[in-house]
Parts: C-alpha cells; structure tokens; sequence
C-alpha cells in the first residue's frame, strides 16, 4: 500500500492551494481517506475524509467552508482544494486511508503517506 501527496507549497494568506493523494496497493474504492495536518508542537488533527464507497465528505470545523476534498477514483487519487488560506493553515498535511472506519480520528487510519508541507504567509 502506498499513498504519495504532492501540491505543498508556499503560499500568501488568502491564495489557494490543491493537495493530491496518489494511492496504489489496495482496492480504492472499498476505503475511505483522510487528510491530517500536523503543526510544529502540535498533535496531528483530522481535517477531511471522504467515503470512496460513496463520495460522502467530512469536514472538521476548523476548514468548513474553505476546504473541499474530493476524488478520481479512476486515478485513485483524492484532493484537497484549499482556498482562503491562513497562516494557522501552515502543517505539514498527510493522506491516510482506512478499509473499516470513516471520521478524522488518527487511530482509524492504517496506512499514511509521507506528507507534504504547507506554509502560508501572512
């Protein structure tokens, strides 16, 4: 099993953002995947999950409204658009992908990617 996030960068508060989640090695469309981040000195927190059985999203509050996940399930990829970005947005942001579970809980997921590091400016 593997899962590769690619799209961090640098960006100015207010820009936008979009985080891919390339997976291979299991059968995409029977898990669900999450994003986390994880701030310096901070513990890892769920932002979104999305359902590949049925598209169904989640958000944590912290990203409602500004964050959309969504996947290709064609590509076995997901995304998280990000948009009006702030500089408490700043993490490192991880995939994750669980076959039994769906929520932003970190014990749920099995499998993680690497990250990728996301720093806004203000």
């Amino acid at each position: 099993v593997q899962l590769v996030e690619s799209g961090g960068g640098l960006v100015k508060a207010g820009g936008s953002l979009r985080l891919s989640c390339a997976t291979s090695g299991f059968t995409f469309d029977d898990y669900s995947i999450a994003w986390f981040r994880q701030a310096p000195g901070k513990e890892r927190e769920g932002i979104s999950c999305i359902s590949l059985r049925d598209g169904k999203p989640l958000y944590a509050d912290s990203v409602k409204g500004r964050f959309t996940i969504s996947s290709d399930n064609a590509k076995s990829t997901v995304y998280l658009q990000m948009n009006r970005l702030k500089p408490e947005d700043t993490a490192v942001y991880y995939c994750a992908a669980t076959g039994w579970s769906y929520g932003l809980e970190v014990r749920d997921y099995e499998f993680w990617g690497q990250g990728t590091q996301v720093t806004v400016s203000s």
